[in-house]
């Protein structure tokens, strides 16, 4: 993502407020505070059977700040006010902070809580269920404005969960709703939100914004998308949304608009529409039970459902006391976090950048990872950055990886690659279709804050994984930018069979972005852009004869794939014409089937070539003809 897009021609029916002029909004400057987590310093204690009368609570790193109800809201406005102060604009920066609310309510009718999130912040309420923390205000992001130009292109890698917003802030004129104006890894997930929430700031302009994700919410007043031109929403609630402009998925969403792909008149959209999600895994959360004691749940495997897990009571799963996890800080060596996974302890990152000079080894089934306050992973010798054993069951959540300076093969390697043809027989216990290996909200980045390179960043080779909101990233700004600094090959491959993706980001890689191998696969929501920095047709080309590479590959001798809602963009900025003869290339067979495609030429003014086919040869170019414009193909074969 980056700010050269174009974001023309959104619908406005039914969205009065975007008629408000923008208001003028300054902001006092805030002093800087010292964030620190509660508790005695060190790691987590052994795990014990022993039942704690007082139990202690974790020291969470210097970046968690934990809220208590019976804080006054000008002390909390203070302290979030200063987090989002030092945040808001600190994109490349290796700040990181978790914000979390013990359950309780926070602010009121008359003195509202309202307070900005910016980059590596994650917010979550520690409570079992979504109305265990109450907010009445907001907690929102705003654009990114530089020179005027106001957009939410670049608003990544934040987070908001496990509470309930009573929106109140009636005084912020313009600005008076839920505003999550974001793109790529700024996941929604557990929100129930009492009013208004739009995905766009509509308060300035031109606006553009280039999301996201929403997952298990609730939303009692109208979703407003505006300009976000893909949005992806699974097994939620909605009580209205306005428009669509290329690419809204929802799956499993009770009061989701009906499909209508490609847009149209009479329907709106352009909307897919899946009724339910065949195979998901929410993420584990940090709680505090009636004790007092931190914990971690564990939401179970479903599968066909819809709406949100918890409507009827709290999420099925279990719970895993804080003692069964290493806590671990960012000046741990992979040596010592590698001593307690072999324990059989879980992981929990506090935040902050971890630098490996190891490969993290996840080797027992049901392991949990779980990072706080996007919690990041940098390679520093071209290792794998951690590798998952041939176990089920495995939960990886919340985590950035990075690649370093030296070439890794692989960022995130899940179960081992196994010999061409090794029957499904012999890998019955690498596997569960009722227990499968989950990762959500994991991200990669080749790039961006420094120089980096991997030629894989995540590789999937056991079979029944779930990949919920994956962002793999090769970088398009930032630094250690260039064709030859930031290399990477591939964004995702695929080797296991019953492999689900909902929600995949796949962005800029050298050669084909996604490459599925897997039997019984499946994806729904797919949001690519091919790479802007192709120097030369002759550098970027799968074969002789066939110019440039798909955004996704499934392989030619896979008989079973699905795929729904798929895009994938071209935005060529070298000053020549490069093209990609297709977006999406599978092997034709009745057990492959894709439904809603579209290709996008992307920002008329500079770039060049395009995609000429969006699958196989089928459907029409998108070149500057035809700017701005989805090129469709709604089924194939």
């Amino acid at each position: 993502m980056t700010h050269r897009r174009d974001r023309r021609g959104w619908p406005s029916r039914g969205l009065h407020r975007l008629a408000l002029a923008a208001l003028a909004i300054t902001t006092a400057a805030v002093p800087t505070i010292a964030v620190t987590g509660a508790g005695a310093a060190g790691a987590a204690p052994a795990p014990s059977s022993a039942v704690a009368a007082a139990p202690a609570a974790p020291d969470l790193g210097a970046g968690t700040l934990v809220l208590d109800p019976s804080m006054s809201t000008a002390e909390i406005q203070a302290k979030v006010d200063a987090i989002a102060a030092s945040q808001v604009s600190n994109e490349m920066g290796p700040e990181r902070y978790a914000i979390l609310f013990k359950p309780g309510t926070y602010g009121s009718a008359a003195d509202p809580l309202n307070f900005q999130v910016g980059y590596y912040t994650e917010v979550a309420g520690l409570g079992k269920n979504p109305g265990d923390v109450v907010i009445n205000g907001s907690v929102y992001v705003h654009n990114q404005c530089t020179n005027g130009s106001c957009i939410a292109l670049n608003n990544f890698w934040r987070s908001m969960s496990n509470l309930t917003i009573n929106v109140n802030n009636s005084s912020a004129g313009c600005y008076a709703n839920e505003f999550w104006a974001v793109s790529q890894a700024a996941p929604l997930r557990r929100v129930h939100v009492n009013g208004t929430t739009t995905l766009m700031d509509y308060c300035t302009g031109p606006s553009f914004a280039s999301g996201g994700f929403i997952a298990d919410s609730k939303f009692e007043g109208t979703v407003i998308n505006g300009s976000q031109q893909q949005f992806f929403v699974r097994n939620s609630t909605l009580n209205g949304w306005s428009n669509g402009v290329w690419n809204q998925v929802f799956s499993g969403v009770e009061g989701a608009p009906a499909e209508c792909f490609p847009a149209a008149a009479a329907c709106g959209g352009p909307y897919t529409t899946v009724a339910k999600t065949s195979v998901s895994r929410e993420k584990p959360y940090l709680y505090v039970d009636d004790q007092g004691a931190y914990r971690v749940f564990v939401p179970s495997a479903a599968t066909d459902t819809s709406g949100v897990s918890w409507e009827s009571g709290s999420t099925p799963g279990r719970s895993i006391g804080i003692g069964d996890f290493y806590v671990a800080r960012p000046s741990d060596s992979a040596l010592a976090i590698n001593r307690e996974l072999a324990r059989g302890r879980n992981l929990l990152l506090t935040p902050g950048v971890y630098h490996l000079d190891q490969t993290l080894k996840v080797k027992r089934a049901d392991t949990v990872v779980l990072g706080l306050g996007l919690a990041s992973l940098t390679t520093t010798n071209g290792q794998v950055a951690m590798s998952v054993a041939d176990v089920p069951g495995v939960d990886i959540a919340g985590i950035t990886f990075d690649a370093g300076p030296v070439s890794s093969p692989v960022l995130l390697q899940i179960g081992t690659k196994r010999a061409a043809g090794t029957p499904a027989a012999s890998r019955a216990g690498w596997s569960s279709a009722a227990d499968p290996t989950a990762l959500q909200d994991v991200f990669f980045r080749i790039g961006g804050p420094y120089v980096g390179k991997a030629k894989v960043s995540l590789e999937v080779n056991s079979d029944h994984v779930v990949l919920d909101d994956i962002w793999a990233w090769r970088a398009d700004h930032g630094n250690g930018v260039g064709w030859t600094s930031n290399t990477a090959d591939t964004g995702l491959i695929v080797n296991g069979d019953h492999v689900t993706a909902t929600g995949l980001f796949v962005e800029h890689y050298q050669k084909t972005e996604v490459i599925w191998n897997g039997e019984h696969g499946s994806v729904t929501f797919f949001q690519n852009e091919l790479p802007y920095d192709p120097p030369s047709q002759a550098a970027w080309q799968s074969r002789p004869g066939h110019d440039g590479y798909p955004a996704l590959l499934v392989g030619a001798g896979v008989k079973s794939f699905s795929g729904t809602g798929m895009g994938s963009y071209s935005f060529f900025n070298q000053g020549i014409d490069i093209f990609a003869e297709n977006a999406f290339e599978v092997p034709t067979t009745p057990g492959v089937r894709l439904h809603n495609l579209l290709t996008i030429f992307l920002d008329p003014s500079n770039g060049k070539g395009g995609i000429r086919h969006v699958v196989n040869g089928v459907g029409g170019s998108s070149t500057i003809a035809n700017p701005d414009v989805p090129v469709t193909v709604v089924d194939y074969p």
